[in-house]
């Protein structure tokens, strides 16, 4: 009886040998498939946002900083999320390089906003077109925790833009929030003031 369970064993033991792979031609052929899909995805993403760009393109160039911009009132270190059209979180703003996530230094002076980005283009936005900062949770494609993301609103020509930065320290959010609301706020009323 024990050569017979051997034998038995032996035997289930050869059924459960996978059979060998015998039709390379049609696994290459998948993979290639899946290969050019993805690559056709890609360009297709690609496309939409040099459209974009073309689209965006009546947006004026970026002012450069000035050569002396001021003591700094504040300084931050951080992620720079994108730009937006104002209000509209989900419309990416990728004229001007405005688009493009990176690392950001931002410095708050009297002269304005320097936003230094190692790797992409830099841009400054000056004290006047600053409008309003705020906390908020998200800016296209990127959603944090309520809070989590720091809202700069700005006038660049004829076109409300919304800036979102996150600093490595979230803390720092509201003496930002409260510095720039009161440059601007000053400066509506000095504003107002010359107007009469």
């Amino acid at each position: 009886m024990t050569p017979f369970i051997h034998l038995a064993a032996g035997a289930a033991a050869a059924e459960r040998k996978s059979a060998e792979v015998t039709d390379w031609a049609a696994r290459i052929g998948w993979v290639v498939g899946l290969l050019l899909f993805i690559a056709l995805v890609y360009w297709l993403m690609r496309q939409g946002w040099k459209w974009r760009a073309v689209l965006q393109s009546d947006l004026p160039e970026l002012p450069a900083a000035p050569d002396a911009p001021g003591e700094a009132k504040l300084s931050m270190s951080g992620r720079y999320h994108g730009s937006t059209t104002a209000g509209q979180w989900l419309d990416r703003i990728v004229a001007h390089g405005l688009g493009t996530r990176s690392r950001a230094e931002l410095t708050l002076t009297d002269a304005g906003l320097d936003v230094v980005r190692p790797g992409a283009a830099d841009f400054f936005v000056p004290a006047g077109q600053l409008r309003e900062a705020r906390l908020d949770k998200g800016i296209a494609g990127k959603v944090l925790a309520e809070g989590g993301l720091l809202v700069v609103t700005w006038q660049h020509g004829d076109k409300l833009i919304d800036s979102g930065f996150r600093s490595d320290r979230a803390a720092e959010h509201t003496a930002w929030v409260e510095a720039i609301n009161s440059m601007t706020s000053s400066s509506s009323i000095s504003t107002e003031g010359t107007a009469r």
